[in-house]
């Protein structure tokens, strides 16, 4: 309690004090400091697709964290099959095995689905089930950050091969 200028005792707002004191506690509290620093990761990639329509696509693609083993994101190609234009784009979940860096070499796999759009002579365009595994390489020697090259085997839509290099994140894949 206090007093105002005229003397008299000025008593706290019980419902205002009550409010703040639901939104202090129900507010989500980070320690900022405590938490890795996890960058949108962005990747080129080249990739070949070897089915009864083949096509070799370069591709652009982005991922977000979604724990500490997992990225989710999206990859976008664009390339040449047997009649013409074939493109892409894949949703996928990459799950690392080493992620934090703690060797050079680290193995991860991944799922998710992908839509190739080719001529109707190629098969026209559909969507598969994609499921993936790779290795991914380190980071340039005596850098926090830097591209990472990467190689992938999988199936969606054909047997795939894929060439990466993805945006390397310090301390974390």
């Amino acid at each position: 309690m206090r007093c105002d200028t005229r003397g008299s005792v000025v008593r706290p707002n019980r419902f205002l004090v009550l409010a703040c004191l639901i939104v202090s506690l129900a507010t989500p509290f980070r320690a900022t400091s405590q938490l890795p620093t996890q960058a949108l990761q962005s990747e080129v990639r080249l990739d070949g697709i070897v089915a009864r329509t083949s096509a070799v696509d370069a591709g652009f693609g982005l991922s977000v964290p979604a724990g500490i083993y997992v990225r989710t994101g999206m990859v976008a190609g664009l390339g040449v099959g047997r009649h013409g234009v074939d493109a892409r784009t894949d949703l996928i979940a990459r799950f690392s095995l080493d992620p934090f860096r703690q060797s050079r070499w680290a193995p991860y796999g991944g799922a998710g689905l992908t839509g190739r759009y080719r001529p109707e002579a190629d098969g026209g365009s559909r969507g598969y089930l994609l499921v993936f595994m790779g290795i991914e390489g380190p980071l340039p020697d005596g850098k926090t950050e830097g591209w990472v090259p990467a190689l992938e085997v999988g199936l969606g839509g054909g047997a795939r091969f894929g060439l990466v290099m993805r945006r390397g994140i310090g301390g974390r894949r």
